[in-house]
C-alpha cells in the first residue's frame, strides 16, 4: 500500500503578512467625549472669562492615554480658539484628540493610526488586508492603506489568506 503524499499548506509557505484594520480602532473604553456645551454659558454663549476660568479647573489628567472626541450638541457659535485652548489643555495627557461628530471620531482615529504605518516594514513583502470581520470599516479605509502599502509592499491581497484576491503585484522590471 502506498503512503499517501502529506497535506502542504501552500498558504503558509508563502509568508503572507496580515493586516487587521479593525485592531486600528481604539477601544470602546479608550474614547471619550467632551461637549463643547458644557463649556458654553446656559449651553448657549460662550463667555470667554467663564470659559477660561472653567478650563483652568479642568482636570485634564482624568484624560491620560484616552482618545478624546471634542464636539458640540448644541447649536451655538463656538470660536475655533476655543477648541484651540482645550486642545492645548488635553495634549499633555490625551493618546489622540479630534474633532468630529462622536460615531464619526473612530474612523478619524483609524485613518491616523493607518497614517503612523511604517511602510518600510512592508517592502517587498506579500501583505493581506483582512476583509471579514466583526467590525464594519468603511471603504475608504481600505483605500487609504491601499494608496500607503501599494509604494512598497511586492503584492496585496484582500480577503483571508486560506481565500485572498489580488488587488496589486508589483512589476518587477529587469
Amino acid at each position: 500500500m502506498q503512503t499517501p503524499d502529506p497535506i502542504i499548506n501552500k498558504v503558509a509557505q508563502k509568508n503572507i503578512i496580515t493586516i487587521d484594520l479593525a485592531d486600528f480602532f481604539p477601544k470602546e473604553s479608550e474614547v471619550t467625549v467632551i461637549d463643547m456645551k458644557d463649556y458654553l454659558f446656559k449651553g448657549l454663549i460662550l463667555r470667554e472669562a467663564d470659559f477660561r476660568e472653567q478650563v483652568k479647573a479642568t482636570d485634564w489628567s482624568a484624560y491620560r492615554d484616552k482618545y478624546v472626541v471634542l464636539h458640540s450638541s448644541v447649536n451655538a457659535i463656538i470660536p475655533m480658539w476655543a477648541y484651540m485652548v482645550i486642545t492645548a489643555e488635553l495634549a499633555p495627557y490625551a493618546k489622540d484628540i479630534a474633532n468630529a461628530a462622536p460615531d464619526h471620531a473612530t474612523n478619524v482615529f483609524l485613518y491616523r493610526a493607518i497614517e503612523k504605518i511604517d511602510s518600510a516594514q512592508y517592502e517587498g513583502q506579500r501583505v493581506v488586508i483582512k476583509g471579514c470581520g466583526d467590525r464594519q470599516i468603511d471603504a475608504a479605509a481600505f483605500v487609504y492603506i491601499t494608496q500607503k502599502l501599494a509604494r512598497t509592499a511586492r503584492a496585496l491581497m484582500y480577503g483571508e489568506p486560506c481565500s485572498m484576491v489580488p488587488v496589486y503585484k508589483r512589476v518587477v522590471s529587469q
